[in-house]
């Protein structure tokens, strides 16, 4: 039995979809606002630009793990509560971050930013999901998320003049004032909503969760040889046995974290797996892309920030023409025809140099962003919609921490690619870069023989409502 909560007022409802939304802009402006300025923030630290890929890993992994406990700390504290603390911790995070002055102090600061980005979009989300009718809910999402289309399109710019106008520190500092705005309009306006919470599978969340970050870890290690092969192939090692002992307990227990039953679900579970090993390519971009610009066109920080502006209007265009793709067109062929359209595009921005006019560049990376959403969406919605309502929130919450943990993968294994192929000189750089690209355009491929196991019947044909 729940606890019923208190009426909302006028005001709250008014206002409850402007704070969802500007949580999920933080989220969103600060996760494409950083990948421009990777190259000066290195310079200022003395690092090379190859191991900035920590900075971004460090958030993703922190959000891949605590995204399961998000729901369940909104329940037991409150949404009121959980939210203002998102709003805090992140913003605290930011100014962390605009303080440090080495590598290991700035990773440590997006760990705690990364804490307070985990819980600002599920707890609002949440909040919403509660207040608003099914009548009125999809008018009220569709609005929530509008933000989370504006942050990308505005942060690559964005980013890349502040390092050239200020300094980087004011990629982290601009959180601030629209973390205070926030909290204080939260204080009065957000909704402190609590439900009697089941207990919380602890012990298969510290399975699962240390399994995730070993073998992230593991894997980062050997690519970029941060770590000794020996303390990298024991962390990769440990970490798979922590998966594997949560597979061998989910199976039998009660309330596990995720439960095992999601997969019996065929498209859930074709779904998942292909998001993990599509996203490996796709993924890796927004941090690959921009470093590309910078250090292998000699785009300044400002140009290779407006230059990447294409990519997000592409992707708005598709969410536009995808409800009308998939039902006409159907899931199996959409995807595996798409991965494999996808992949290849990918590869080919190894034939891209300072011989392409800017015109034909802007154009290509339009279209990357035009066919990466339509994969998101039609992936995402293909694993979600056969799920039962018993497993619907278990489902989106793996899906979730698969889509995070695969990007960060995603981020490593580019980083260790290039670290591999490149060098110093400019025009290492460059042959870096498209080899690069080659490999991961290669790898994102291989998800086209998971969705081919597909069958035309096992889809139905839905409208496309994700808005990843």
């Amino acid at each position: 039995m729940t606890q019923p909560h208190p009426e909302l007022s006028a005001a709250q409802l008014k206002w409850l979809p402007w704070l969802t939304a500007v949580g999920f802009f933080m989220q969103t402006l600060d996760g494409t606002i950083l990948n421009t300025a990777l190259p000066s923030m290195a310079q200022a630290l003395g690092e090379s630009p190859l191991q900035m890929q920590s900075v971004v890993i460090a958030y993703m992994l922190t959000v891949a793990l605590l995204i399961p406990a998000s729901g369940w700390l909104a329940d037991r504290f409150g949404t009121r509560r959980v939210y203002l603390w998102a709003i805090a911790l992140f913003s605290l995070g930011s100014l962390a971050c605009a303080l440090a002055n080495t590598l290991p102090l700035l990773v440590a600061a997006r760990v705690l930013q990364g804490v307070g980005g985990a819980l600002l979009m599920p707890v609002g989300r949440l909040a919403v999901l509660r207040a608003f009718s099914k009548r009125d809910l999809l008018r009220v999402m569709s609005f929530v998320t509008i933000p989370g289309l504006v942050g990308p399109l505005i942060g690559p710019a964005l980013g890349g003049w502040l390092v050239e106008v200020a300094s980087w520190h004011w990629v982290f500092l601009i959180n601030l004032p629209v973390g205070l705005l926030g909290f204080i309009a939260s204080w009065y306006y957000m909704p402190e909503m609590r439900r009697e919470t089941p207990r919380f599978d602890w012990r298969g969340f510290v399975m699962f969760s240390a399994g995730m970050v070993l073998v992230s870890v593991g894997l980062q290690g050997l690519g970029e040889h941060s770590l000794s092969t020996g303390w990298s192939l024991l962390l990769l090692i440990t970490g798979l046995a922590a998966m594997a002992s949560y597979w061998l307990y989910a199976a039998n227990a009660e309330r596990p974290l995720f439960s095992l039953a999601l997969f019996q679900t065929k498209t859930f579970a074709i779904g998942v797996w292909g998001n993990l090993f599509a996203r490996l390519g796709s993924g890796a971009m927004p941090f690959l892309t921009p470093l590309f610009l910078q250090l292998g066109l000699g785009y300044s920080p400002s140009a290779a920030g407006m230059t990447m502006i294409p990519t997000v209007l592409g992707a708005m265009l598709t969410k536009t023409l995808v409800n009308k793709l998939i039902p006409r067109i159907g899931y199996r062929r959409i995807l595996v025809g798409n991965t494999l359209l996808l992949g290849a595009l990918i590869a080919s921005f190894a034939l891209i140099d300072n011989d392409l006019p800017y015109w034909a560049l802007l154009g290509w990376l339009g279209v990357f962003g035009a066919i990466n959403s339509l994969q998101f969406s039609a992936m995402n919605t293909l694993t979600l919609q056969d799920l039962s309502a018993e497993h619907a929130s278990s489902g989106n919450g793996l899906l979730s921490v698969v889509m995070q943990l695969s990007m960060s993968l995603g981020v490593a294994i580019a980083a260790s690619l290039l670290g591999l192929f490149a060098a110093s000189s400019s025009e290492q750089w460059l042959h870096g870069f498209h080899l690069t690209y080659l490999c991961i355009g290669l790898m994102a491929m291989l998800a086209a023989m998971i969705f081919a196991q597909l069958a035309r019947d096992d889809v139905k044909e839905r409208r496309c409502e994700d808005p990843v």
